[in-house]
């Protein structure tokens, strides 16, 4: 026979099931949740890589936007600039 009381437990036991479900599967769940904090490590491992490659750049904007001196390295190791008066020399291995 059916009683109140055993209506009642199958009642929780469910209610508890069913909390117990979205738990452990799912979205929000642990497996879920631990996902999410990997994502944001490595994001934050990436963003600060990023932070500081912008600095080198900002810094070398800087540095090309004041100085003449890095221009010319540059024009003479990327380009092979040479000056009047100066004397090529390539060495070949």
């Amino acid at each position: 026979m059916i009683t109140p009381y055993r209506v009642f437990i199958v009642v929780v036991l469910l209610a508890i099931t069913g909390l117990q479900f979205r738990l452990w599967v799912g979205q929000g769940s642990f497996a879920h949740v631990n996902g999410l904090k990997v994502q944001v490590e490595r994001q934050t491992a990436e963003n600060e890589s990023k932070r500081q490659r912008n600095q080198v750049l900002k810094a070398e904007t800087v540095d090309l936007k004041e100085g003449l001196d890095a221009v010319e390295d540059i024009a003479r190791s990327e380009l092979g600039l040479i000056k009047k008066g100066e004397t090529f020399f390539l060495l070949v291995d």
